[in-house]
């Protein structure tokens, strides 16, 4: 087999709000949970209780994305303001 080589460079990566988007997938996450709780029994029933501990799960994934993209932010801008000292 040879080896793959792409046929053009790669696009920048999109920067925006991040932590805005991660905070609103996070929230989602744990409403899903919240509304799906008062029919466990259903989801007993069907052998579908893994919905209920997925949007858990999703949310306190969502939690620790937080964290990340923040300490992430502060940490660019640090490098900012130091280029921009340095210049």
């Amino acid at each position: 087999m040879a080896k793959w080589t792409p046929k053009h460079e790669a696009p920048e990566p999109l920067e925006g709000p991040v932590v805005g988007t991660i905070t609103g997938g996070t929230i989602l996450w744990f409403v899903l949970f919240l509304v799906q709780v008062p029919f466990y029994g259903w989801f007993d029933d069907r052998d579908l209780t893994w919905w209920i501990w997925t949007c858990l799960a999703g949310a306190g994934l969502g939690l620790i994305g937080i964290w990340y993209v923040r300490k992430r932010e502060a940490a660019i801008k640090r490098a900012e303001a130091g280029r921009d000292q340095e210049a």
